[in-house]
């Protein structure tokens, strides 16, 4: 068990540190040859922008489930990100004390291009493993994902 708790702490510690470098990345020359700006965002907009550019638009409540974080903390990184212009608060038709975050043009590509990081880093791992252990890898992941996320 302590080894597990070991290995689990460096990988979760090296995904962070790794995560946090690509976020801040300036001047990199990435696949296909194209050049990353230098990005202006934390870790915790990266992930509200992940979430946005994954789910598409949402409420405020639904973004902060999605984050596993506090509506007031979600409140504060959108509000950030509405001032940096990646995302944008739109009041619902259906609901007018709803607001419905989404993301803009901006936030889109910083979407694509924190994405393809996230792809980068899936072939990396899967490059250090065999097929069958590639397949077993997703499986433990899905099942940790469903029963404890």
């Amino acid at each position: 068990m302590e080894d597990l708790t070991q290995e689990l702490f460096r990988f979760f510690n090296g995904f962070s540190s790794w995560e946090s470098s690509v976020i801040r990345a300036s001047d990199l020359t990435v696949w296909e040859s194209s050049v990353i700006r230098a990005s202006d965002l934390t870790v915790s907009e990266a992930h509200a922008i992940e979430v946005l550019g994954q789910y598409g638009q949402m409420n405020m409540k639904n973004v902060a489930m999605k984050l596993g974080v506090t509506t007031g903390t979600t409140t504060v990184t959108i509000d950030r990100l509405e001032r940096k212009q990646y995302a944008k608060r739109e009041l619902s038709s259906q609901d007018r004390r709803v607001y419905l975050i989404s993301l803009t043009e901006k936030g889109l590509q910083a979407y694509e291009e924190h994405h393809q990081f996230h792809s980068e880093l899936s072939k990396q791992v899967l490059g250090t493993l065999t097929e069958e252990e590639s397949e077993q890898l997703l499986k433990t992941l899905q099942k940790i994902n469903a029963e404890i996320f």
